[in-house]
């Protein structure tokens, strides 16, 4: 599951980079949900086929990931406005007299995360 996920990330970030075959053979292998009999059944072609695309455009999305690196940097900066959030709630939880000062932090914070 992991690793289907891992591909589903790159695939989120880089699919538009594929041939438009991959694209639709990730799409129906992975969205779609269909096996490599069912994709090679229904694109004329043999289940080996399928898989050798369907591995390639996993060599592929690895390869954009490796020179550009955007899921990389994506998860640090997620990672990173959760520690601000964390930081804000705990500032808030301090009975200091700066709830309004965290409320901010915590909200750029969420800002932040929702956007990446």
């Amino acid at each position: 599951m992991a690793k289907n996920y891992e591909i589903a990330l790159l695939f989120d970030f880089y699919g538009d980079l594929l041939t438009e075959k991959r694209r639709e053979f990730f799409e129906f292998y992975y969205n779609g949900d269909l096996s490599l009999s069912e994709i090679a059944e229904n694109e004329g072609l043999t289940r080996q086929g399928v898989f050798d695309t369907l591995k390639k455009g996993e060599q592929q999305l690895r390869g954009f990931e490796e020179k550009l690196g955007l899921v990389k940097r994506f998860r640090l900066v997620s990672e990173h406005a959760e520690q601000i959030v964390r930081l804000a709630d705990g500032l808030r939880e301090t009975g200091a007299d700066v709830p309004r000062l965290a409320a901010a932090i915590r909200e750029k914070a969420e800002e932040i995360k929702n956007s990446v």
